[in-house]
């Protein structure tokens, strides 16, 4: 028997203990290792929380970090214009700057501010006003709207709107007689109330403000007189391609008389819009009847009525043609009576940049025909909200 290589014979048990002994012993190790790298890595964690700023949680977050600033727009309105009658029959001027910020306060409110830096045609030099600024509710029960501030009142269907979105360049002419230039634009409340209506769009604004607007027909009492207003809106989808808007407003407040004036009006809006060819043709039909009741003294008030109807037809992808017929009894004297037609032709470039070019004749029973023309060119910068429908 060769003894070179000697034969070690290891009981079973001996070898299994063994096995069971490295086991826990690399086991250990490895628990050790790990709770070591562990630690290292929540140290590293904690020191990135100490030097980041502390954010609110997810679920109380109404607005992300990049938007706690509001919108921003700027937009600008140059015209030329000549008139047949005076001594200075053209002119050429920066007629607005508007500034628009608007944003959402929290989950419950909205602001929406307008800074206007206007022209004054008399002096030619330019002067800042807030247009609008108002905080608007966003969540109030049983369809329910606050707004309160500076804002365009609730009248037929130019008032609410700013002049730049007009299809026309000037305002008009019974509109002027009884709100004048800037329209009814005054400080206090609004509440509108959306109808439960599923057969179509109804709503009720009701609006009470101090009278401050600089307008003919109203003016700021010295005592608890203000300006109350009511509207009713109703909106009929009639068919894919075609809608059509009714409206009737009250209005009554204090005037320059110290007495009450009281006005109605009704507004009627058609537009036809096909599906087929909606970028490239549309037809818009829009009128607005006033009825004025003045009281001047005890004995002695003025009725006057007033009313425009224009037609707006567009040509082209980018041209619009529009033809409007105005008729105007002074509000404090209604035999006087203005009769007035217009064409205005316009090119949207896009929905930052517009040109129009505007023709007028106005005739009256106290003087002569004249004639009147515009060209205005709108530009904006920055955010551009959506114009009311």
């Amino acid at each position: 028997m060769n003894r070179k290589f000697k034969s070690i014979y290891i009981h079973p048990a001996i070898c299994l203990l063994s096995i069971l002994f490295a086991t826990v012993n690399l086991k250990a190790q490895t628990t050790t290792d790990s709770t070591a790298a562990d630690s290292v890595l929540l140290k590293q964690i904690e020191a990135q929380m100490q030097a980041a700023p502390a954010e609110k949680p997810s679920g109380t977050q109404t607005r992300s970090s990049l938007s706690f600033n509001p919108d921003i727009g700027v937009i600008g309105d140059f015209q030329g214009s000549y008139i047949s009658k005076g001594e200075k029959n053209f002119d050429m001027y920066l007629n607005e700057t508007e500034i628009s910020l608007q944003a959402v306060v929290d989950p419950y409110a909205r602001a929406d501010f307008f800074l206007s830096f206007g022209r004054n045609p008399e002096t030619g030099k330019y002067g800042a006003t807030v247009e609008e600024g108002y905080l608007t509710t966003l969540s109030l029960p049983a369809k329910l709207q606050l707004k309160a501030g500076k804002f365009r009142e609730a009248v037929g269907r130019i008032n609410p709107t700013h002049p730049h979105a007009l299809p026309f360049i000037d305002l008009p002419n019974a509109y002027v007689n009884l709100f004048g230039e800037e329209g009814l634009n005054d400080e206090g409340v609004s509440l509108s109330w959306l109808i439960p209506n599923k057969a179509f769009y109804q709503e009720v604004i009701v609006q009470t403000t101090s009278g401050f607007s600089e307008s003919p027909a109203f003016a700021r009492s010295e005592g608890n007189h203000f300006v109350y207003l009511g509207h009713l809106k109703n909106f009929f989808t009639l068919s894919d391609n075609a809608t059509l808007e009714l409206g009737i407003t009250g209005i009554s407040g204090p005037n320059d008389s110290v007495r009450i004036t009281n006005i109605a009006a009704g507004d009627l809006t058609y537009k036809w819009k096909p599906v087929a060819m909606n970028t490239y043709k549309s037809l818009t039909w829009q009128s607005e009847f006033y009825f004025s009741h003045n009281n001047q003294t005890a004995n002695i008030s003025t009725n006057a009525i007033g009313l425009y109807s224009f037609l707006q037809y567009q040509l082209a992808k980018r041209t619009f043609l529009t033809g409007r017929y105005d008729f105007a009894e002074k509000p404090y004297n209604s035999s006087i009576k203005e009769q007035a037609y217009s064409l205005t032709w316009g090119w949207y470039a896009t929905e930052f940049s517009k040109m129009e070019v505007e023709a007028k004749t106005t005739d009256d029973n106290i003087g002569s025909r004249f004639y009147q023309a515009w060209l205005r060119w709108i530009f904006v910068i920055g955010a551009h909200g959506a114009h009311q429908y």
